[in-house]
Order: structure tokens, then C-alpha cells, then sequence
């Protein structure tokens, strides 16, 4: 069954095809024999209620340095295609925000990874207090007294802006840190939202684990560990990813939160876990890892993903 794929995307020149999961999605998808289109959230339309997109056929290559062409841009009805994949990295703003109200004009004739409404309503540090009984202690405040309050109570906390991403201006504050109002103040200039503010986990040091799901399922998971003198554990700031076996505790929280995710439509999807008990994120826009999975349970998660994409567009097509 060939389809036409159009992924939503950062423009395709900004990635490292070492460890990019979207690079061996799309790859895979044209091993298949499926058509794919690039396009940026900027090359979205809406012309007398039909959305279009500025797409290019894209081509993908093994070679690292003539990794991919890109055809003549070409306007796409994208009630046309068969599968759109919002693979754009966050931050969660407006322009975010507007693509997937765009987006649902296109259900339920295009399969679109991940449900663009559940997406919408699904912000990954907001995702995760429905399960706030798998979370540390947490706050989600602009107040400094509040923040102060809850870092007396903790006395070691962390702040992150509530719609970062990547461990953008993520801060450690400890009790005696007389820092401390300078850098709310820094933070809330900013960033308007409110802050989100943790009890900082000691054991990230051993590692914070990048669980994948797949339809609320375990497809694969690794270790992500900080390097020296960080707390934050993301790949692109330096943290190394090694293999890792999930603990019973793990798997529970899987277990816990896959069935709302399954019921969302959100069918690809990252957690965070730190310590084996305590879940920090639900990453549902655009998650990463699978090619580091990949490398340590030598397996090939875009293979999962790709069967369970197809069987999903064969069973509402029929």
C-alpha cells in the first residue's frame, strides 16, 4: 500500500541524521515505497476553508553529508494525502497552537500523527498532573512567595518554564541560593506563562529515562545521563545515552498512563522517568530517542512504528 506522507517538520537542513528520530521515520517510510512531502508550519494555508501546505517531495539519502533533495515546492491540498506526521519541534506557542486547529479540519479522512486536538490540550508538563500521584512534588506558579514557600518546604527544587523544551532554562535552586528572587524575576520576564517548579530528584544523576509508547504500548527505552556538573538530562546538552532495563515500577507507570493516551490518539509518544518511580514529562509533540534505542536493544523501532501506522490506515479505510 503506497500512501503520500506529509511531515510537519523543522526544515530538514537543521537536523543530525546520527540521532534524529524523525530522519529514520521518514526514511523508513520511503523505503516502503510511500511518497514524502516536507513542509514547515509556516507553509500552512487556509484558502476558503480547504488547507494547503507548500510542500517539496523529499528524497532521502544514507550519505551524511548529501542527506537529502528537495523537488520544486508544489501546493498541496493536504485533505489529499493519506498521513500527516507533526514531527515540528515545540516550543508549545501560538503558531503551535493554530497548526493543529488547522490540522483538525482534516479529520477523520487523514490519518495524523498525533491527534492534533489532543495535542492541542495536552501541553507535556500539564499532561503529567493528571497522574500527579507518579509525580515529586510539584508546583505551577508565577507568585514568587508561593515558589518561595514551596522551596522552604523542599528546599532543593527545580524551575523550568512551563512550555519549554529540550531543557531550555531549566535552573537548580537550593534553600540557601541567594539567587534565588533574581532568577524568578529573570525567568518571568522571559516567559509569560507560570513557572513549573519541582523537588529536585537526587537520583537524576544516575540517569532519566526516554520511555517510547506506541498506542499506550512499550516499544523501547533508554538511560539518559547528565553530564558532569549538569542536571538536565537531554542528548543535546551533553547528557549520554546508555541501555537500560525498565524496573517493574516502570512498567507499571506505562501501564498506568498508556490507556489515556491510547483514548487521546496519542499514538507516539516519550516519557520521562527519574528514579524509577517519578514521572516528569509526557512528550507528545515531537519525541525523540528512537535512534538510540535502536542502537541498544538493537532493534528497529521505525519498523514498529511504520506496521502500526499502515494497519491503522487499512482498518479505516475498510
Amino acid at each position: 500500500m503506497e500512501c503520500v506522507v506529509a511531515i510537519q517538520m523543522d526544515h530538514i537542513s537543521s537536523i543530525d541524521i546520527k540521532t534524529d528520530s524523525t530522519y529514520i521515520l521518514a526514511l523508513e517510510g520511503q523505503r516502503r515505497g510511500h511518497t514524502i512531502l516536507h513542509y514547515e508550519v509556516k507553509d500552512l494555508f487556509l484558502e476558503n476553508n480547504v488547507l494547503y501546505a507548500n510542500t517539496q517531495k523529499l528524497i532521502l539519502r544514507k550519505n551524511e553529508k548529501n542527506f537529502y533533495e528537495l523537488l520544486p515546492v508544489k501546493k498541496t491540498k493536504l485533505k489529499d494525502v493519506d498521513i500527516i506526521l507533526m514531527r515540528q519541534d515545540p516550543p508549545f506557542n501560538m503558531n503551535y497552537i493554530t497548526a493543529t486547529h488547522l490540522l483538525e479540519k482534516l479529520e477523520p479522512n487523514v490519518f495524523i500523527l498525533n491527534n492534533p486536538s489532543s495535542v492541542r490540550n495536552s501541553p507535556e508538563k500539564l499532561l503529567v498532573t493528571k497522574f500527579n500521584k507518579l509525580m515529586p512534588p510539584t508546583l505551577i506558579s508565577s507568585d514568587e512567595k508561593e515558589i518561595s514557600n514551596f522551596r522552604k518546604k523542599y528546599k532543593d527544587i527545580v524551575i523550568k518554564p512551563l512550555f519549554g523544551n529540550g531543557g531550555e532554562s531549566i535552573i537548580r535552586v537550593k534553600n540557601n541560593d541567594q539567587n534565588f528572587s533574581s532568577i524568578i524575576e529573570i525567568l518571568k520576564k522571559m516567559y509569560e506563562e507560570p513557572l513549573m517548579i519541582q523537588q529536585f530528584i537526587k537520583e537524576v544523576t544516575k540517569g532519566d529515562k526516554r520511555i517510547i509508547l506506541l498506542d499506550g504500548e512499550i516499544l523501547g527505552a533508554i538511560n539518559r545521563i547528565p553530564a558532569k556538573g549538569e542536571i538536565r538530562a537531554n542528548m543535546h546538552v551533553g547528557a549520554r545515552p546508555v541501555k537500560t532495563k525498565l524496573s517493574k515500577e516502570e512498567v507499571e507507570i506505562c501501564n498506568v498512563i498508556g490507556p489515556e493516551l491510547k483514548k487521546k490518539k496519542l499514538f507516539l509518544v516519550g516519557i520521562d522517568v527519574i528514579g524509577g518511580k517519578y514521572l516528569t514529562e509526557i512528550n507528545v509533540t515531537s519525541p525523540t530517542g528512537l535512534q538510540e534505542i535502536n542502537k541498544y536493544e538493537k532493534k528497529r523501532c521505525e519498523i514498529d512504528i511504520w506496521n502500526y501506522i499502515e494497519k491503522a490506515i487499512k482498518y479505516e479505510k475498510n
